[in-house]
């Protein structure tokens, strides 16, 4: 006798479904950012390769100052990593913030995901971009 094989019911996540859901939660973000602040030069941003500047462009403070902002949609938090991440991005691209915008789960309102920050950047952020 056999035993059925009942599949899974819940499918893993490939390496072309988190690409697409990256690229999904980047675009969504991206477009929120741009309507929300009244801004059109805020948009996703070309991968640029090893020196990546972040994944949303056009994000400036009130006095002008660029912000870098790194997009994760994972279930795994690793925020360490992502700030690291964040920071070496903020590094390439010039910027004086750099923060990481992730995923909230069970929420795909694009106004209701989280961003995370060290409280040096925080108050860079409230301090207009400098510190």
């Amino acid at each position: 006798m056999s035993v059925p094989i009942i599949p899974d019911p819940k499918p893993r996540r490939n390496r072309a479904s988190a690409r697409k859901a990256g690229t999904a939660f980047e675009r969504g973000q991206a477009d929120y950012l741009a309507v929300a602040l009244n801004d059109d030069r805020i948009d996703r941003r070309v991968k640029t390769g090893a020196a990546d500047k972040g994944d949303i462009a056009g994000v400036r403070t009130l006095n002008g100052a660029r912000v870098v902002i790194e997009c994760k949609n994972t279930a795994t938090l690793s925020l360490p990593a992502w700030l690291r991440e964040a920071e070496a991005e903020r590094i390439n691209d010039g910027a004086r913030i750099g923060v990481v915008m992730h995923k909230r789960r069970g929420n795909a309102d694009p106004s209701q995901q989280y961003v995370t920050m060290t409280t040096q950047t925080f108050a860079a952020l409230l301090k207009g971009g400098t510190l």
